[in-house]
């Protein structure tokens, strides 16, 4: 059975689906050029909408990156009153999202133990 998702969420993912459709073609910011929306959380009054992004460049210019978002802000929220139906178009707050890097880091990790624990194998067949 299929699971029913609830309006909230549904408006969650067509926020994501519209923003990152508008950084992709309509902000013209440098600074914003190379992200990925990972999630939206939208509050229950609509009022505000955590927005969260992951970058190619790794923490290295999240500051950066903030900037041109916060900047492009006003822009986003008037175009999402256009393309998404609902009463309060959300003010949009924008955070680095660490759990891609965090995931990567824990899988090297687990490589490494792997790795480690094989090449002992190997030295102690006994073992």
């Amino acid at each position: 059975m299929a699971k029913e998702y609830s309006r909230s969420q549904r408006i969650n993912e067509q926020i994501l689906r519209e923003l990152a459709e508008l950084i992709r073609l309509e902000v013209k910011d440098p600074r914003v050029g190379f992200i990925t929306l990972t999630e939206v959380q939208i509050t229950p009054d609509y009022a505000h909408a955590k927005v969260y992004f992951t970058s190619m460049y790794g923490e290295e210019k999240v500051d950066e990156i903030l900037g041109g978002l916060r900047r492009a802000s006003g822009f986003l929220r008037r175009e999402l009153g256009r393309r998404v139906r609902i009463h309060t178009v959300p003010e949009l707050h924008f955070h680095y999202d660490r759990s891609v890097e965090q995931g990567s880091r824990m899988s090297q990790l687990i490589d490494e133990v792997v790795r480690a624990d094989e090449e002992r194998s190997r030295q102690d067949p006994d073992r």
